[in-house]
């Protein structure tokens, strides 16, 4: 059999359960999760390998009408990562009907392209009529011949169907990667995400979306491996609410982090934060680029 391969970005929404997806194919995790808008910032790549062929799968951030610089440097990554892939997996949420987002990226992002349709969180839908109405509505906007499937990212449910249709579409030839590798990213970037993901999950109203976290130092050892870390805030009032009460907050985010890039690394870790304030870093777009992409 003829070997395949290619690359495929991962486009919806947020919060349609891109990230959730690759790592449900990936088997496991790379790309972190949240229930909060703008939890992906840049593309990351995970690689899917079997006897058929490899996909390089791009998980891009989830498009949204963008406010700021960072917005826009937002939808800049999914328009490049559409244009540079050999397909797009487009997610959409089964559970409800299409809506003036979905609408948007169709007519401006997807439109055109090489994709398969993505329903996710069909577990959710407990109506089958609701299901299969919400369906005959999405296929009014694509062609007669494009491809749907319908999944559950969160319970694994009809995954080998989706990686199935992904193979039909992709063009023949060698693998890219190593067949062990799982993603490119380095360590430094990963645990950069890692730190992020439990801000994330342990914050609330704009404190989640007015960081970013920096590597300022990473030093490997047989033994341990060392991280320095800052936590960067858009406005000083943050920086109190990031550190909590003695502390508290800092320590909960730094142990949580500290215990998954243990497990990550399969390695002791041990690992330093501080919180910085850049005022209005959102709005600068130099900055943005070179920390964030």
């Amino acid at each position: 059999m003829e070997n395949k391969c290619g690359f495929v970005s991962i486009i919806g929404r947020p919060n349609v359960g891109k990230s959730t997806l690759l790592n449900a194919i990936l088997g496991q995790k790379i790309a972190i999760t949240s229930n909060k808008p703008q939890t992906t910032r840049k593309r990351m790549r995970g690689i899917y390998t079997d006897t058929r062929g490899q996909i390089v799968f791009f998980d891009t951030p989830g498009v949204h009408k963008p406010f700021d610089n960072l917005g826009e440097c937002l939808i800049d990554e999914v328009v490049e990562s559409a244009n540079d892939t050999d397909l797009i997996m487009f997610l959409l949420d089964a559970s409800q009907k299409i809506g003036n987002g979905d609408r948007w990226i169709i007519n401006n992002i997807v439109k055109n392209k090489n994709i398969v349709v993505v329903l996710n969180k069909i577990d959710l839908v407990e109506n089958e009529n609701e299901l299969k109405e919400n369906i005959e509505e999405y296929k009014k906007y694509f062609n007669k011949n494009t491809l749907f499937v319908q999944i559950s990212a969160i319970n694994k449910q009809n995954i080998d169907n989706l990686i199935d249709a992904i193979f039909e579409n992709l063009p023949f030839g060698e693998n890219i990667y190593p067949e062990e590798y799982v993603t490119d990213e380095t360590i430094r970037s990963i645990a950069c995400e890692i730190i992020r993901e439990k801000v994330l999950n342990n914050t609330k109203d704009e404190v989640p979306h007015s960081i970013f976290v920096n590597i300022e130092k990473y030093e490997e050892n047989d033994d341990i491996d060392k991280i320095f870390a800052i936590i960067y805030v858009n406005h000083k009032s943050q920086k109190g609410i990031l550190i909590g009460k003695n502390g508290s907050m800092l320590k909960k985010i730094g142990t949580e982090a500290r215990c998954e890039i243990e497990n990550t690394l399969d390695k002791k870790v041990y690992l330093n934060l501080n919180v910085k304030v850049e005022k209005n870093w959102k709005k600068n777009k130099k900055l943005i680029k070179n920390k964030l992409f």
